[in-house]
C-alpha cells in the first residue's frame, strides 16, 4: 500500500501541475517573462480589459502583488491601463500591441505543449479530464 500523499487528490493536482508546466514555464522565462506575465498575457488575450480584480483571479494572484507587476509591464509596454466606461473611478488592463504579439506566440506555444502532454490521451479522455477539473474548480470557489 502508498503513502497518503500517493493518491491525496491535492497532492496529485499540485504534482501534475508542477511536472507538466516546468518545461513550458522555463520556455517563457527563457523569453525574459515571468510565469506571472504570462499569465496576464495568457488571460487578457482572450479577455482584454480587465480589472485588477478581475485579473487576480485568473491569475491566481493577490491583488497588491498584481498591480506591482502591471505597473512593470506597463513599464515594459506589454500593457496599458485604460479607463472604465461604465464607472470613471474604475481601471481596466489592456494589452499593447506589442503585449498582443507576445500573448499570440505564447499562447500557440501553450498550445503545442498541452497537445504533447494530452497525445496519448483520446479526445473523450482530453474532453472528460477538463470537464472534471472545471467542476472541481467552481465547486471550490466560493458562493456569490
Amino acid at each position: 500500500m502508498g503513502s497518503f500523499v500517493d493518491d491525496y487528490l491535492l497532492y496529485l493536482l499540485a504534482s501534475a501541475s508542477h511536472d507538466t508546466s516546468a518545461e513550458f514555464h522555463a520556455e517563457i522565462k527563457a523569453a525574459g517573462l515571468s510565469v506571472a506575465e504570462w499569465r496576464v498575457l495568457a488571460t487578457l488575450h482572450d479577455r482584454n480589459g480587465l480589472s485588477i480584480g478581475e485579473l487576480a483571479a485568473f491569475t491566481l494572484s493577490q491583488q497588491p502583488t498584481l498591480t506591482k507587476l502591471i505597473n512593470r509591464m506597463e513599464r515594459d509596454g506589454l500593457v496599458k491601463r485604460i479607463g472604465d466606461d461604465a464607472d470613471g473611478r474604475k481601471v481596466r488592463v489592456a494589452v499593447t500591441e506589442r503585449g498582443r504579439t507576445t500573448a499570440t506566440r505564447f499562447v500557440a506555444a501553450a498550445r503545442r505543449h498541452e497537445d504533447g502532454l494530452l497525445g496519448d490521451y483520446t479526445e473523450v479522455e482530453k474532453a472528460q479530464l477538463k470537464r472534471i477539473l472545471k467542476r472541481l474548480i467552481r465547486r471550490a470557489e466560493p458562493p456569490a
